[in-house]
């Protein structure tokens, strides 16, 4: 073979050695556009999903579920249905409401399904049967579901009244509202003014008036109108006729009627008041009332960035305008978890680059290791400038990516440097060795990247709502990884061109020890003479790490190197030739694939739990209170009162862990101890965000959110026990459902239990779905927490029925009779009324005594003037129709246009959802259903399913693309066999460590662990298999055989061991630091490295959500890394060796 084919070069690689002052600038470049990206890039705990889902809300007063459905509902449905692009059509109908919720494809633009929406519902209102007498145009709009939940509540008490506190939070609210990350601030617990106008009924009718002709007094008079402009004295002067309302005075005395002299003013048969509206929220925080300001932040805006300015804000206002004595609380802020999970992530990444770098110095030596580990923080610099121009925020998901990556960063580059050295050690001048070196692994480690990327680009395609939250992993290791690769072949050779050097030099300690003294002597000048903090302790820090290098870690470096490695070298040799002799291949390769047996045996005899997605400790709890609709918000508040004081009286008392009480200096410690903020709201925004957005007034309903300090300071105290202590204690509410939820990590999920029950007869179908809660509570299968219907019984309601004879006779429509009793019970703004700078409505009613008393509604007359003879006529509610006392359904919700009711429940701290829900199965297998009635089990099994099926697909997916670019960088079908094999005995390791370390299987985490897994795998495999196929092209030129003729049985041995002996060092590089890069995640150390700058403060602690959420999949790639190693050093030439044997055996003589 010709020299040319045995030394390799690499045109890119070998360019940017020749232009070495162009590629620093380069690198300059990307360090400070990468600095500014991070430092630009929005922050939040997980990325915001734009999901296209379109919702249409139509109000139509006076109607009932049925007749929403009918009249609205359905022919919305009808006509949306013919949309292309549409996953799923639902639909609640309630009294007097339609909600319409149309959820597209992620393939589909968010306005692009808006304006499908638009136009069917335009078709569907055109048809001559929909009704014409809609009291507004239906509402179509897009959802995003970050804007649903307030990023903080802002709490204002102290000695002023109400309205002083209102002023207070209106002032607030302007001011929050002109910050550019903030969509809107709605105020609680205080009510806006109005002006009241309450008809006393007899006196009205006495008189013959109806609202109608009290609502056009009024507007006629509460007029400003211009006149135009009069010439005056060569000025031009506007004129205009004011008549707008200035106090009470003026509207009481309007003139209502003027009939012979005889005038009626409006005090003569109405009491004029200018005060609250009627209550619709109540605020509270630890019992006390308050009037509460809910933050809601605008979609993709950085969210530490606007609590930060929130506060600011804040600050300004107690200085420049807020009295002293106000008291401001602020609450449920969501930025500290974020900041938290943030702050944890990026000290992760910190502690794992430093665990990084000190395996390379005792692999590699300072110089090597500094050469290696320049890759880390060059390529994440690139990544976040590519990720920054993208519009990406800093996520969980990217943080997490770059954490995964932190040992396959420097994977190239260990390649790299270590052959770029081994060629310098052979005697080679640093450039050419820098070309060669580069050359002789370019393509093999860009195969392996390509491997890793492979395995990655079908979770890029993943479809859905999980596909969308997740995708941001992939696509950040892809990005990350192509940088490692670029530093690596670009940069990483001119940095060893110019400054690597063979022999090591012994470190001069006296000149460290100097340093050493004159960095702490600074750092004590700048301590006693500017009093700064943070800068004499890095000072410390670095002077204290040059002297651990020089006494320690220096040392102990050569000693690994010169003593350890080659001994561990000589080991690996004797052991890999003894595995390699005679049969003992065949019988190692056996072994394995019996070992993959048996772990998939083992894992079925000692199944590990089987669960959908991590179960988090939640920062806070929310208790949702829900009534029956129609109840006065004064008595949902009255029950949010005894729910509150239950909560607080559950965290008044004493903690326990493990069975004993929780004991702090001898004093036992109360669950409330590690409580920040206990809010209660009643009314306005209190609905659940996971059932969607709610529309209309919700006085029914109440909230009370528990918030807790970080985890580092709870003590041990398990936040998810004190959710099922809570859930425990809400009792004794009959009609009222009661959840105690918490905030769950990731994209929304169903409910854990959640039947789907269908069917055409609503109140058979609704019947059908009690009766099979009532049998799944008579089995009293443990683990469910409460099972439900989401559609309320027993609704009581008072329809009235007209007698459309009677009524056509005497000249009165339907819409008259419904337009004067909304009037009567709920008002009718009728004008505004001007105060200052604000508009108030003014708002025309019957009196309490009549408003709420049947009897008098029905007596209450309507009054018109007949058009034929201009006489005014009277005619009496009750003679043209009548009450009913009955009770029907709270509403109608539908799934893909059929009527359905579902039964749902969560499923209690500690037990495994899939377990329940397979036993709720077996007890309804012989289960008999009514006729026309059919079940289904969705929600999160639903989702879990079909997200493990994608998985799996993805995996199979990811194995095929990982073949073919092996094939086509070998040219071959059986050396790629190899390296596959590798991948699926790596399996071994997954399940054995699952087993033995009794580990829950998170299907989301594990599958995606399993999935990196194959990328990263394969890496050490092809690495090795090529330098072997390398060496044996050297010998073949050596012994000078053709490229077709086989080496001898003894060559090809030499090969084999010395293939995997040379790459020993790079093997066991690429795992260790992969692994150890995962490692603090994986156990949930967590290091406050900027605590331990500024106040020499680690504050290490153990845990978090960030180890409950990432550590399934961290563990998932550390068990099956740790056993693809063996597979790297041992089966891959064991299987090399047996596949050579074989081609031998058939090769044609």
């Amino acid at each position: 073979m010709s020299a040319n084919k045995t030394t390799k070069t690499f045109g890119l690689s070998s360019l940017s050695v020749d232009n070495r002052t162009t590629v620093l600038l380069v690198t300059l470049i990307i360090i400070i556009a990468g600095v500014s990206s991070y430092i630009s890039m929005p922050k939040e705990a997980f990325p915001e999903i734009v999901t296209p889902e379109i919702y249409i809300s139509t109000p139509y007063p006076g109607n009932s579920p049925s007749d929403i459905e009918k009249l609205i509902t359905r022919p919305f449905e009808k006509e949306l249905k013919s949309i292309s692009g549409i996953d799923e059509i639902t639909s609640t109908s309630v009294q007097g409401y339609s909600s319409v919720r149309v959820l597209f494809d992620f393939s589909v633009p968010v306005e692009e399904a808006l304006r499908r929406v638009k136009d069917k519902i335009d078709i569907a209102k055109a048809d001559p049967d929909f009704p014409k007498d809609l009291p507004a145009d239906p509402n179509i709009f897009e959802m995003n579901f970050s804007e649903l939940v307030p990023i903080m509540n802002i709490n204002l008490s102290g000695e002023f009244s109400m309205d002083q506190l209102k002023d207070y939070a209106e002032y607030l609210e302007d001011r929050i509202e002109d910050i550019p990350e903030i969509n809107k601030v709605d105020i609680r617990g205080v009510m806006d003014k109005e002006v009241r106008i309450h008809i006393d009924m007899p006196r009205m009718e006495a008189v013959k008036l109806g609202f109608n002709d009290i609502a056009q007094a009024i507007q006629q008079e509460n007029v400003t109108i211009s006149g135009g402009e009069l010439l005056i004295d060569d000025y031009r002067r506007t004129v205009s006729v004011e008549g707008e309302f200035r106090n009470i005075q003026d509207i009481e005395n309007v003139i209502v009627k003027q009939e012979n002299n005889d005038i009626v003013y409006l005090r003569d048969i109405a009491t004029v008041s200018f005060e609250e509206e009627e209550t619709q929220s109540y605020a509270r925080e630890y019992r006390d009332p308050v009037v509460m300001l809910d933050v809601i932040k605008r979609g993709g805006e950085n969210l530490i960035q606007a609590s930060e300015t929130i506060r600011e804000v804040i600050a300004e206002a107690q200085e420049e305008y807020l009295p002293s004595n106000l008291v401001i609380g602020i609450t449920g802020d969501q930025s500290d978890q974020t900041q938290t999970q943030l702050d944890e992530l990026i000290n992760s990444i910190i502690f794992g680059v430093i665990l990084v770098v000190l395996v390379l110095l005792f692999f590699l030596g300072l110089r090597n290791a500094l050469f290696v580990g320049v890759a880390i923080p060059l390529s994440m610099l690139l990544s976040f400038f590519i990720l920054s121009t993208a519009g990406v925020s800093l996520n969980m998901m990217v943080l997490f990516s770059l954490v995964l990556a932190l040992g396959m960063l420097v994977d190239n580059g260990i390649v790299v440097v270590e052959n770029i050295y081994s060629l310098m050690d052979e005697g080679m001048n640093p450039i050419q060795a820098a070309k060669e070196g580069v050359g002789e692994v370019a393509w093999p480690i860009i195969a392996s990247t390509a491997t890793t990327l492979a395995a990655f680009i079908p979770l890029a395609i993943w479809p859905g709502m999980m596909g969308e939250f997740m995708k941001y992993l992939p696509i950040t290791l892809m990005i990350v990884l192509s940088s490692s690769l670029f530093v690596a072949l670009v940069i990483n050779p001119v940095l060893t061109a110019l400054y690597m050097k063979v022999d090591q030099e012994d470190l001069n300690r006296k000149k460290v020890n100097k340093i050493a003294l004159i960095l702490i002597g600074i750092a004590v000048v700048f301590f006693l003479l500017l009093g700064l903090h943070w800068l004499p302790n890095i000072l410390v820090i670095v002077a204290l790490v040059l002297l651990l290098n020089a006494y320690l870690l220096f040392p102990a470096s050569k000693q690994f190197q010169n003593k350890f490695i080659p001994k561990l070298e000589n080991i690996y040799e004797s052991t890999l030739r003894n595995f390699l002799k005679g049969r003992r291949p065949v019988y190692l390769l056996a072994s394995m694939f019996g070992l993959l047996l048996f772990s998939f045996g083992i894992v079925g005899a000692f199944a590990p739990n089987v669960l959908f997605f991590p179960e988090n400790e939640p920062q806070y709890l929310n208790v949702y209170i829900e009534t029956p609709i129609g109840t006065d918000i004064e008595k949902a508040n009255a029950i949010t009162r005894q729910v509150e004081d239950i909560v607080i009286a559950e965290l008044d008392e004493p903690a326990v862990i493990d069975g004993e009480p929780l004991l702090i200096d001898g004093e036992p410690v109360k669950k409330g101890s590690i409580v920040t903020s206990i809010i209660a709201q009643v009314g306005e925004g209190t609905s659940d965000p996971a059932q969607g957005p709610s529309f209309g007034d919700t006085p029914h309903k109440g909230r009370i959110q528990v918030s807790f300090v970080k985890f580092s300071e709870r003590n041990g105290i398990g936040t998810n026990t004190i959710l099922e202590d809570l859930r425990s204690a809400i009792k004794g509410f009959p009609g009222t459902k009661i959840s105690v939820t918490k905030n769950a990590d990731g994209p929304p999920q169903g409910a854990p239990i959640n039947i789907e029950m269908s069917g055409d007869d609503y109140v058979a179908l609704l019947k059908a779905a009690d009766d099979v809660r009532q049998f799944i509570n008579e089995a009293y299968i443990p683990g469910i927490e409460e099972l439900k219907l989401d559609v309320e019984t027993g609704k009581p309601e008072l329809p009235i029925i007209i007698d459309r004879d009677k009524a056509r006779r005497m000249n009165i429509s339907t819409y008259q009779i419904g337009d004067a009793m909304r009037t009567a019970l709920f008002g009718k703004e009728i004008s505004s009324f001007k105060d200052g700078e604000d508009d108030y409505p003014i708002m025309l009613r019957f009196d309490r005594q009549y408003a709420y008393d049947a009897d008098a509604l029905m007596d209450q007359r309507i009054t018109f003037r007949n058009q034929s003879n201009g006489r005014i006529v009277q005619v009496p509610l009750s003679a043209v129709a009548h009450k009913e006392k009955s009770s029907t359904f709270s509403a109608v919700k539908r799934i893909d246009l059929d009527r359905v009711v579902t039964v749902h429940s969560n499923v209690l701290y500690g037990y495994n959802p899939t377990e329940v829900v397979g036993r709720i199965k077996e007890i309804l297998e012989g289960y008999q259903l009514p006729d026309g009635i059919t079940l289904a089990f969705t929600g999160q099994q639903e989702e879990q399913a079909k997200e493990m099926s994608f998985l799996t697909t993805a995996l199979m997916i990811a194995v095929f693309m990982i073949l073919l670019i092996i094939i086509a960088q070998f040219n071959s079908a059986s050396t790629p066999l190899i390296i596959i094999t590798s991948v699926v005995l790596s399996l071994i390791g997954v399940l054995l460590g699952l087993v033995i370390f009794q580990m829950d299987f998170i299907i989301i985490m594990t599958m995606i662990g399993i999935i990196s897994l194959a990328g990263v795998v394969v890496n050490n495999a092809i690495v090795l298999i090529d330098y072997t196929m390398l060496i044996q092209a050297r010998k073949r030129e050596q012994l000078g055989l053709a490229e077709g003729e086989s080496l001898s049985k003894e060559d090809l041995f030499e090969a084999i061991v010395e293939g995997g002996k040379k790459r020993l060092r790079p093997v066991l590089l690429t795992a260790i630091t992969t692994v150890l890069g995962l490692i603090p995640l994986a156990v949930g150390l967590n290091i406050d490295f900027t605590g331990l700058i500024t106040e020499l403060d680690p504050n290490i602690y153990m845990g978090g959500d960030n180890v409950v959420f990432w550590g399934p999949m961290s563990w998932t790639i550390i068990f099956g890394l740790t056993f693809a190693t063996f597979l790297t050093l041992v089966i891959v030439p064991a299987m090399y060796l047996l596949l050579n044997r074989l081609k031998r055996r058939f090769k044609p003589v």
